[in-house]
């Protein structure tokens, strides 16, 4: 049997490496619930990068809207302002990292870094973004209702 650390560099160095695996096992036992939540969010990425209205209808309610750089956005205006932005050029990538996904009945909300990227001819700059979404469960299926996304600035 391993004997506990007798320093408090010892104590504390067993504590990180407790947190890290707490952190690896947490995130491989997502509910079956969670990960569809997770993936709904990748999918209204899919949609709007590829200007897919079709597909990003299919992830959000109706009535939904998000609240982006400053701004409010129907579903049609969310996808005519990507569509436009890929017309001047502009590309951009999406990730779901970190998700913290909470889930009450047939209502849920998830928190995650979307780590990412946005570019155009001059090249590409890597971005990060604090988001949110609220869904809610309809016919068996996970669909977003509301979502907001914060910008992180660039380190100085």
């Amino acid at each position: 049997m391993p004997s506990l650390p007798r320093t408090p560099a010892g104590a504390a160095i067993s504590l990180i490496l407790l947190s890290i695996v707490t952190t690896h096992a947490q995130q491989a036992a997502f509910t079956r619930d969670q990960k569809q939540i997770i993936d709904t969010i990748r999918t209204i990425f899919v949609a709007a990068k590829a200007d897919d209205m079709g597909r990003f209808d299919s992830v959000v309610t109706p009535g939904f809207y998000l609240y982006d750089a400053g701004q409010r956005f129907d579903g049609e205006a969310i996808m005519k302002l990507m569509k436009s932005l890929h017309a001047q050029g502009r590309h951009f990538e999406w990730n779901v990292t970190e998700p913290d996904v909470h889930v009450y009945g047939n209502v849920a909300w998830i928190a995650y870094v979307n780590k990412g990227s946005v570019g155009d001819a001059s090249g590409t700059t890597e971005q990060n973004w604090l988001e949110s979404a609220f869904l809610q469960k309809q016919n068996g299926k996970w669909k977003i209702v509301f979502m907001h996304s914060t910008r992180v600035p660039p380190p100085k």
